[in-house]
């Protein structure tokens, strides 16, 4: 089914940087923003690489299940075209590039996400961020360490654990699958409208109405009001409403909207990668962020704290199934020390106390009473009876078997 609504995309450099390494693409039924990073052009390389190989999922699909699979399959190829790229153009090394998908399905949004891009849904005059950013700051918001304001100017805000590059050829990608609804606005940013735009203000221009194009033109002009340090990147989608649907060629901005193959040249400087990625850099831009020893220690020491809770979190669990394990034991012991049977030792009719069973070299009988009847005056059935045992349901039980046994041997006597 192709989806029904309007969709508009802007891409802008911004006031700072002095190339747009950000992509965007807003099309039939596939909306996605890239935002690139890794020093000159390499950023432009990788987010571009994103849209190429997210572009042929602009298709209808028989599901929304089959959707998602593609789209996580697709992410995760992204990060394979980088690690080749990078083989071939070793001065790209460091590149890297977030992404976050959106394709409608029938009645539902198949969302997919690494970085700190974000997806937001408009519903009802009330704004959602739907992903988690992969950031970081995100993660001492997690554990409670600063608050989500503190984070919104925490000067390592836009350090990234979570990306499309060239280190990870198996990344881990969010995605999930929504139920979306006729009057529904979806909005795909990068960083630099989330992180210059609050919600409060966002909120505002989406609730005017405007048709896509003139709600992306009204964010963009906001960022720029506040000074956009950041390429910016929008794209809005309406879920049915009073606007005409777009079909045919889609919108494609940003560094994705020109040719691949840029010129690249062999002196530029790659970033500081690894399994932490920095703050997007331009080309000319020479204040970009360098990680020094102290925030390194601190970023590792989290990664400590994170082992550490995981390794207390293994033993407490290990801790509490052993101690179940033991208290079903002893219950299980305690309930065979309330049972009785009747049986023989060498010479003689005894009571014993607990169960036949044994589990391996634990005993769960033991000799509970001599009955002073000896084996060899029973009759020869009666004697391999008690020799394999007669079980009582209690010792009153038990007792009144040996009452009969008795019997027996006097009448046989």
């Amino acid at each position: 089914m192709i989806f029904q609504g309007s969709s508009a995309a802007l891409s802008h450099t911004g006031k700072v940087r002095s190339n747009n390494q950000d992509s965007g693409y807003a099309g039939s039924n596939l909306f996605v923003v890239a935002d690139g990073m890794g020093g000159h052009a390499g950023g432009d390389v990788a987010s571009s690489l994103a849209i190429r190989r997210l572009e042929d999922l602009d298709r209808p699909f028989a599901s929304s299940g089959d959707a998602e699979r593609s789209l996580r399959e697709a992410i995760t190829g992204t990060a394979g075209d980088i690690i080749a790229m990078v083989g071939r153009r070793p001065e790209l090394s460091g590149m890297g590039t977030t992404v976050s998908a959106l394709m409608m399905v029938d009645q539902h949004a198949v969302i997919a996400h690494i970085g700190d891009s974000r997806v937001y849904l408009f519903r009802e005059g009330q704004l959602t961020q739907i992903t988690a950013d992969h950031t970081f700051v995100q993660r001492l918001v997690d554990s409670g360490r600063i608050t989500v304001e503190e984070a919104r100017y925490h000067p390592r805000r836009s350090v990234l654990m979570r990306v499309l590059g060239d280190m990870d050829p198996d990344p881990e990608v969010d995605t999930f699958i929504m139920a979306t609804q006729p009057g529904d606005r979806w909005l795909l940013c990068s960083d630099g409208l989330s992180g210059v735009v609050d919600d409060a203000h966002t909120t505002k221009i989406l609730s005017q109405g405007f048709t896509p194009a003139r709600t992306c033109d009204l964010l963009l002009k906001q960022t720029l009001d506040g000074g956009a340090p950041d390429n910016v990147t929008i794209v809005i989608v309406d879920v049915g409403g009073p606007h005409p649907v777009v079909t045919g060629t889609p919108t494609i901005v940003g560094s994705a909207s020109t040719p691949l193959d840029i010129d690249v040249p062999s002196s530029a400087r790659p970033g500081w990668t690894g399994w932490l990625h920095p703050n997007r850099q331009a080309a000319n831009e020479p204040t970009h962020f360098e990680p020094d020893a102290e925030f390194l220690e601190e970023l590792i020491e989290e990664d400590r704290r994170r082992a550490r809770r995981r390794r207390i979190g293994w033993i407490v669990g290990a801790v509490v199934v052993i101690a179940l394990m033991m208290g079903g034991l002893v219950l299980a012991y305690n309930w065979t020390q309330t049972r009785f049977f009747v049986g023989a030792d060498e010479t003689s009719v005894v009571i014993y106390r607990g169960v036949q069973q044994d589990i391996g070299p634990i005993a769960l009988s033991s000799e509970y009473e001599q009955t002073g009847i000896d084996l060899a005056d029973l009759p020869e059935f009666t004697r391999q009876t008690v020799e394999t045992t007669i079980s009582a349901g209690s010792l009153t039980e038990a007792r009144e078997i040996v009452d009969r046994l008795r019997r027996q041997a006097e009448a046989a006597g």
